[in-house]
Protein backbone atom coordinates (compact mmCIF):
# COMPACT_ATOMS: atom_id res chain seq x y z
CA UNK A 1 0.00 0.00 0.00
CA UNK A 2 1.73 3.24 -1.06
CA UNK A 3 -0.74 5.58 0.51
CA UNK A 4 -1.24 6.59 4.10
CA UNK A 5 -3.70 4.91 6.31
CA UNK A 6 -6.35 7.23 7.24
CA UNK A 7 -4.51 9.42 9.86
CA UNK A 8 -7.74 9.78 11.98
CA UNK A 9 -8.31 6.52 12.60
CA UNK A 10 -4.30 5.95 13.24
CA UNK A 11 -4.98 8.32 16.08
CA UNK A 12 -7.82 6.62 17.56
CA UNK A 13 -5.78 3.74 17.45
CA UNK A 14 -2.87 5.28 19.15
CA UNK A 15 -5.02 5.98 22.18
CA UNK A 16 -6.21 2.80 22.11
CA UNK A 17 -3.56 1.08 22.16
CA UNK A 18 -1.83 3.09 24.92
CA UNK A 19 -5.18 3.20 27.29
CA UNK A 20 -6.27 -0.70 26.59
CA UNK A 21 -10.10 0.36 26.82
CA UNK A 22 -12.85 1.79 24.48
CA UNK A 23 -14.04 3.91 26.75
CA UNK A 24 -11.28 5.63 28.24
CA UNK A 25 -10.30 6.65 24.41
CA UNK A 26 -13.42 7.69 23.86
CA UNK A 27 -12.77 10.14 26.58
CA UNK A 28 -9.84 11.32 25.75
CA UNK A 29 -10.28 12.07 22.12
CA UNK A 30 -13.54 13.56 22.98
CA UNK A 31 -16.01 11.28 20.88
CA UNK A 32 -18.38 8.21 21.70
CA UNK A 33 -16.84 5.19 22.45
CA UNK A 34 -18.93 3.65 19.41
CA UNK A 35 -16.88 6.70 16.94
CA UNK A 36 -13.59 5.29 18.35
CA UNK A 37 -14.46 1.74 17.96
CA UNK A 38 -15.43 2.37 14.20
CA UNK A 39 -11.88 4.18 13.61
CA UNK A 40 -9.94 1.03 14.78
CA UNK A 41 -12.03 -1.45 12.45
CA UNK A 42 -11.24 1.01 9.35
CA UNK A 43 -7.72 1.13 9.72
CA UNK A 44 -7.53 -3.09 10.64
CA UNK A 45 -9.51 -2.90 7.59
CA UNK A 46 -7.08 -1.03 5.74
CA UNK A 47 -4.54 -2.86 6.95
CA UNK A 48 -6.26 -5.86 6.31
CA UNK A 49 -4.32 -7.42 9.63
CA UNK A 50 -6.87 -7.79 13.28
CA UNK A 51 -4.98 -5.35 15.81
CA UNK A 52 -6.80 -5.64 19.11
CA UNK A 53 -8.30 -8.36 20.73
CA UNK A 54 -11.69 -7.54 22.17
CA UNK A 55 -12.34 -9.17 25.31
CA UNK A 56 -15.93 -8.88 27.36
CA UNK A 57 -14.54 -6.10 29.62
CA UNK A 58 -10.93 -5.59 28.65
CA UNK A 59 -9.11 -4.92 25.23
CA UNK A 60 -5.62 -6.30 24.34
CA UNK A 61 -3.09 -5.84 21.76
CA UNK A 62 -2.52 -8.71 18.82
CA UNK A 63 1.15 -9.59 18.39
CA UNK A 64 0.82 -7.36 14.87
CA UNK A 65 -0.83 -4.64 17.12
CA UNK A 66 2.16 -4.52 19.89
CA UNK A 67 4.56 -3.77 16.43
CA UNK A 68 2.83 -1.64 15.17
CA UNK A 69 2.00 0.62 18.04
CA UNK A 70 5.62 0.63 18.69
CA UNK A 71 5.77 2.23 15.39
CA UNK A 72 2.88 4.39 15.50
CA UNK A 73 4.30 6.13 18.54
CA UNK A 74 7.64 6.61 17.21
CA UNK A 75 6.15 8.23 14.12
CA UNK A 76 3.75 10.06 16.30
CA UNK A 77 6.64 11.33 18.64
CA UNK A 78 8.69 12.74 15.71
CA UNK A 79 6.09 14.43 14.15
CA UNK A 80 5.33 16.35 17.87
CA UNK A 81 8.61 17.19 17.98
CA UNK A 82 8.43 18.65 14.29
CA UNK A 83 5.58 20.41 15.42
CA UNK A 84 6.81 22.15 18.54
CA UNK A 85 10.04 23.25 16.93
CA UNK A 86 7.89 24.68 14.17
CA UNK A 87 6.02 26.34 16.17
CA UNK A 88 8.75 27.65 18.70
CA UNK A 89 10.73 29.30 15.62
CA UNK A 90 7.39 30.85 14.37
CA UNK A 91 6.34 32.37 17.85
CA UNK A 92 9.57 34.21 18.04
CA UNK A 93 10.46 37.54 16.95
CA UNK A 94 13.23 38.43 14.43
CA UNK A 95 14.89 41.64 14.91
CA UNK A 96 17.07 42.53 12.18
CA UNK A 97 20.05 44.72 12.94
CA UNK A 98 23.24 45.83 11.06
CA UNK A 99 26.75 46.48 12.59
CA UNK A 100 30.27 46.92 11.12
CA UNK A 101 31.96 44.01 10.83
CA UNK A 102 34.79 43.96 13.42
CA UNK A 103 32.04 45.53 15.93
CA UNK A 104 30.15 42.68 15.59
CA UNK A 105 33.09 39.64 15.44
CA UNK A 106 34.90 41.79 18.45
CA UNK A 107 32.15 43.30 20.23
CA UNK A 108 28.35 42.07 19.67
CA UNK A 109 28.42 38.33 18.56
CA UNK A 110 30.71 37.71 21.61
CA UNK A 111 27.24 39.05 24.02
CA UNK A 112 24.83 38.39 21.79
CA UNK A 113 24.55 34.76 23.50
CA UNK A 114 23.99 36.54 26.69
CA UNK A 115 20.89 38.41 25.02
CA UNK A 116 19.08 35.66 23.42
CA UNK A 117 19.53 33.39 26.83
CA UNK A 118 17.62 36.65 28.26
CA UNK A 119 15.45 37.14 25.83
CA UNK A 120 13.98 33.59 23.93
CA UNK A 121 11.27 34.79 22.26
CA UNK A 122 13.59 37.57 20.44
CA UNK A 123 15.71 36.00 17.51
CA UNK A 124 18.44 38.55 16.42
CA UNK A 125 19.51 37.94 12.80
CA UNK A 126 22.57 40.27 12.64
CA UNK A 127 24.32 41.30 9.00
CA UNK A 128 27.50 43.63 8.89
CA UNK A 129 27.97 46.31 6.40
CA UNK A 130 29.80 50.00 5.57
CA UNK A 131 26.75 51.08 3.55
CA UNK A 132 24.78 53.64 4.90
CA UNK A 133 21.73 52.99 6.61
CA UNK A 134 18.36 53.65 4.58
CA UNK A 135 15.15 52.64 6.66
CA UNK A 136 12.69 53.60 4.43
CA UNK A 137 14.28 51.31 1.57
CA UNK A 138 15.63 48.21 3.56
CA UNK A 139 14.19 45.79 5.88
CA UNK A 140 16.14 46.21 9.28
CA UNK A 141 15.02 47.21 12.37
CA UNK A 142 17.79 48.96 14.01
CA UNK A 143 21.85 49.19 12.90
CA UNK A 144 24.84 50.22 14.88
CA UNK A 145 26.81 53.38 13.44
CA UNK A 146 30.17 55.31 13.72
CA UNK A 147 29.41 59.10 13.73
CA UNK A 148 28.31 62.17 15.32
CA UNK A 149 25.01 61.06 15.79
CA UNK A 150 23.66 64.23 14.18
CA UNK A 151 21.58 62.53 11.58
CA UNK A 152 18.32 62.62 9.78
CA UNK A 153 15.22 60.98 10.36
CA UNK A 154 16.57 58.78 13.24
CA UNK A 155 17.02 58.05 16.40
CA UNK A 156 20.58 58.17 17.99
CA UNK A 157 21.56 56.43 20.81
CA UNK A 158 24.94 57.17 22.16
CA UNK A 159 26.87 53.68 23.34
CA UNK A 160 30.38 54.41 24.27
CA UNK A 161 33.13 56.55 24.43
CA UNK A 162 35.79 56.34 21.24
CA UNK A 163 39.38 56.36 22.40
CA UNK A 164 42.12 55.57 20.11
CA UNK A 165 45.41 54.29 20.99
CA UNK A 166 48.08 52.26 18.88
CA UNK A 167 48.66 48.66 20.70
CA UNK A 168 51.01 46.24 19.50
CA UNK A 169 52.27 42.56 20.47
CA UNK A 170 54.47 42.61 23.90
CA UNK A 171 57.38 42.29 22.08
CA UNK A 172 57.20 44.99 19.72
CA UNK A 173 56.71 47.40 22.60
CA UNK A 174 60.56 47.05 23.16
CA UNK A 175 62.33 50.62 22.86
CA UNK A 176 59.17 52.27 22.02
CA UNK A 177 58.39 55.47 24.20
CA UNK A 178 57.28 58.24 22.36
CA UNK A 179 55.22 58.77 18.99
CA UNK A 180 58.21 59.69 16.88
CA UNK A 181 59.34 55.46 17.51
CA UNK A 182 56.73 54.61 15.23
CA UNK A 183 58.70 55.51 12.12
CA UNK A 184 61.38 52.81 12.49
CA UNK A 185 57.84 50.89 12.93
CA UNK A 186 55.23 48.90 10.56
CA UNK A 187 51.72 50.71 11.30
CA UNK A 188 48.68 49.04 10.41
CA UNK A 189 45.37 50.63 8.52
CA UNK A 190 42.01 49.84 8.00
CA UNK A 191 40.34 50.45 4.69
CA UNK A 192 37.35 51.82 6.47
CA UNK A 193 39.09 54.03 9.09
CA UNK A 194 41.73 55.78 6.95
CA UNK A 195 42.56 59.12 9.22
CA UNK A 196 42.77 57.32 12.53
CA UNK A 197 46.83 57.35 12.58
CA UNK A 198 46.45 60.72 11.22
CA UNK A 199 44.65 61.76 13.72
CA UNK A 200 46.19 60.23 16.75
CA UNK A 201 50.03 61.35 15.19
CA UNK A 202 48.62 64.75 14.85
CA UNK A 203 47.32 65.01 18.70
CA UNK A 204 50.75 63.24 19.97
CA UNK A 205 52.35 65.42 17.75
CA UNK A 206 54.39 62.56 15.96
CA UNK A 207 53.19 63.74 12.70
CA UNK A 208 56.73 65.52 11.57
CA UNK A 209 58.30 62.04 11.83
CA UNK A 210 55.92 59.26 11.34
CA UNK A 211 54.47 58.78 7.90
CA UNK A 212 50.61 58.38 8.94
CA UNK A 213 49.99 56.49 5.59
CA UNK A 214 52.77 54.17 5.45
CA UNK A 215 52.89 50.52 6.04
CA UNK A 216 49.81 47.85 5.97
CA UNK A 217 46.64 48.15 5.43
CA UNK A 218 43.48 45.79 5.82
CA UNK A 219 40.04 45.88 4.69
CA UNK A 220 38.69 45.58 8.35
CA UNK A 221 39.93 46.71 11.74
CA UNK A 222 39.26 43.17 13.21
CA UNK A 223 42.26 42.44 10.15
CA UNK A 224 44.26 45.15 11.78
CA UNK A 225 44.08 44.02 15.32
CA UNK A 226 44.91 40.11 14.33
CA UNK A 227 47.61 41.29 12.34
CA UNK A 228 48.79 43.46 15.41
CA UNK A 229 48.50 40.39 17.65
CA UNK A 230 50.37 38.27 15.49
CA UNK A 231 53.42 40.91 16.11
CA UNK A 232 53.09 42.10 12.49
CA UNK A 233 53.19 46.02 13.35
CA UNK A 234 51.28 48.66 15.41
CA UNK A 235 47.81 49.01 14.78
CA UNK A 236 45.38 52.06 16.04
CA UNK A 237 42.76 50.75 18.03
CA UNK A 238 39.48 51.54 19.32
CA UNK A 239 40.52 50.62 22.79
CA UNK A 240 37.25 49.15 23.92
CA UNK A 241 37.65 46.98 21.22
CA UNK A 242 40.41 45.58 22.46
CA UNK A 243 39.98 45.40 26.12
CA UNK A 244 39.94 41.77 26.44
CA UNK A 245 43.29 41.68 24.58
CA UNK A 246 44.86 44.15 26.57
CA UNK A 247 44.19 42.66 29.62
CA UNK A 248 45.07 39.16 28.98
CA UNK A 249 48.39 41.22 27.94
CA UNK A 250 48.42 39.80 24.29
CA UNK A 251 48.61 42.99 23.42
CA UNK A 252 49.95 46.50 25.25
CA UNK A 253 49.26 50.50 24.85
CA UNK A 254 52.61 51.46 24.86
CA UNK A 255 51.74 55.07 25.07
CA UNK A 256 50.42 57.18 26.93
CA UNK A 257 48.61 59.63 24.79
CA UNK A 258 45.19 58.51 24.25
CA UNK A 259 42.85 60.38 21.52
CA UNK A 260 39.01 60.51 22.55
CA UNK A 261 37.00 61.62 19.68
CA UNK A 262 33.84 63.06 21.28
CA UNK A 263 30.76 62.84 20.19
CA UNK A 264 32.22 60.88 16.69
CA UNK A 265 31.59 57.41 18.29
CA UNK A 266 28.83 54.02 17.88
CA UNK A 267 25.23 54.97 17.87
CA UNK A 268 22.35 52.59 17.96
CA UNK A 269 20.40 53.85 15.32
CA UNK A 270 16.15 53.38 14.65
CA UNK A 271 13.95 54.78 12.67
CA UNK A 272 12.32 57.81 13.88
CA UNK A 273 8.79 57.58 11.95
CA UNK A 274 8.34 54.02 12.63
CA UNK A 275 7.24 53.10 16.38
CA UNK A 276 9.95 51.10 18.09
CA UNK A 277 8.90 47.49 18.88
CA UNK A 278 8.89 45.62 22.08
CA UNK A 279 11.30 43.56 21.19
CA UNK A 280 13.46 46.24 19.11
CA UNK A 281 13.25 48.58 22.93
CA UNK A 282 14.28 44.90 24.66
CA UNK A 283 17.22 45.17 22.61
CA UNK A 284 18.16 48.33 22.70
CA UNK A 285 18.01 48.87 26.92
CA UNK A 286 20.22 45.47 26.99
CA UNK A 287 22.67 46.86 24.64
CA UNK A 288 22.46 50.20 26.49
CA UNK A 289 23.25 48.30 30.11
CA UNK A 290 25.94 46.77 28.16
CA UNK A 291 27.69 50.00 27.82
CA UNK A 292 26.00 51.06 31.20
CA UNK A 293 23.28 52.66 29.60
CA UNK A 294 25.14 54.80 27.11
CA UNK A 295 27.67 56.27 29.45
CA UNK A 296 31.27 57.16 28.65
CA UNK A 297 33.33 53.72 28.49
Amino acid sequence: MDRLPPLNAIRAFEVVARRLSITVAAEELHVTPGAVSRQVRTLEDALGVALLVRGHRQITLTRAGEDYYRSVTRAMDVLRDATTRLTRRTRRTQLKVRAYTTFAMRWLIPRLSSFHTANRGIEVLLTASLDPVDFRREDIDGAIRLGDGKWQGVNAYRLVRNVLTPVCSPALATGVRKAGDLQRQVLLHSIARPDDWASWLAAAKGDAVVDARSGMTYQSSAMAYAAALEGQGFAIAQRFLVEDDLASGKLVAPFRKALDMGDFTYYLITPADRKESPSMATFRKWLLAQFGDGAPG
